[in-house]
């Protein structure tokens, strides 16, 4: 994700005051441990202070200091954690509570970025962050079938909208359950509000959840960014790594595809982006409220082929659910 020196350094300030957070709240617990039993913290100095004295015996030549240093932290820890058990403290409360377990909230896994770094990049560059309080009310569990009809059904399919909103719900868990294994898009077209946003949403945050990188654009606000890289960047180097975050995030969702206003311009950028993003197989998710005709008319036949062909096509319909619930 390429970022300006002042963006990088944005984010490593964030992660140098959750270091520091983390730190005081490990101090915070060990005072209050240390001042329910003294032991504890005669047992931290001799581990201290035995560390110290087998260090120096070691590089004075003593070749069994490494294994009496073993011993005594062995034997030491576990007096350490008895007394925690007596306390009713798990053997795991003097240790950081960290956002990202898997860099410890230090944004590098060795000397690559983690995941939460490049997500944070992205949120930063691309303003993301007002996606996380959307799916804290848009996801799985708080889906509701209660909206779509048990007896209008499909004459295409034959199915009721329960039945086909069920059905694409199992498709997007498979989606996933296989997206480190297998690639694959989504492309959820119907009318207004019968559930295609709020589908994608709920995938974003699963997928968002296990560490992976996703980006999501109104349709509109993808083409004004494709179109501010062509024709406002500087150089080229800049307008390419532009592209590249687009390009190359795990998920990339383009929601209400058609509400922007469409053109040449709309038209090759639809078609460079989705297919790039399928040569280098990272997943999209494309949502509109038009038809398959209206989008082989609009996007040209070549970009219509390519989702007909390398998309799980859902078709979505129903009552609109936000009249629904004002209704209720």
């Amino acid at each position: 994700m390429p970022l300006s020196n002042s963006q990088y350094d944005t984010i490593i300030r964030e992660y140098q005051v959750r270091q520091i957070e983390n730190q005081h709240a490990v101090d915070n617990r060990m005072r209050e441990v240390y001042g329910k039993d003294e032991r504890l913290k005669s047992i931290d100095d001799a581990i201290s202070s035995c560390s110290v004295v087998q260090a120096r015996k070691l590089l004075s030549g003593d070749v069994t200091a490494l294994s009496k240093l073993r011993r005594q932290l062995s034997d030491f820890k576990q007096q350490r954690l008895d007394i925690l058990k007596e306390l009713g403290y798990s053997e795991h409360y003097f240790e950081p509570s960290y956002e990202c377990p898997d860099c410890k909230d230090t944004g590098y896994i060795e000397n690559e970025r983690c995941h939460c770094f490049q997500q944070r990049a992205i949120d930063l560059v691309y303003t993301q962050s007002n996606i996380r309080s959307i799916l804290k009310n848009e996801n799985f569990e708080a889906f509701s079938y209660d909206f779509y009809s048990e007896t209008d059904s499909n004459p295409a399919t034959g199915l009721t909208s329960l039945e086909t909103i069920q059905n694409a719900v199992s498709d997007c868990r498979k989606f996933i359950e296989e997206f480190d294994v297998s690639f694959s898009n989504l492309f959820f077209y119907g009318d207004t509000g019968v559930g295609k946003t709020f589908l994608s949403n709920c995938v974003a945050k699963e997928l968002l959840d296990t560490g992976h990188s996703v980006i999501y654009f109104t349709a509109f606000q993808l083409f004004d960014i494709l179109k501010r890289n062509n024709f406002y960047k500087t150089t080229e180097e800049d307008m390419i790594a532009a592209h590249q975050n687009i390009f190359e995030c795990d998920l990339l969702i383009i929601d209400d595809l058609g509400t922007e206003l469409p053109n040449s311009f709309t038209v090759s950028q639809l078609f460079l982006c989705l297919n790039e993003r399928m040569l280098r197989k990272k997943s999209t998710i494309i949502s509109t409220n038009l038809t398959i005709n209206q989008v082989a008319e609009i996007y040209s036949e070549r970009t219509f082929s390519r989702i007909s062909s390398s998309y799980i096509m859902l078709k979505l319909f129903g009552d609109d659910i936000r009249i629904q619930k004002k209704l209720r």
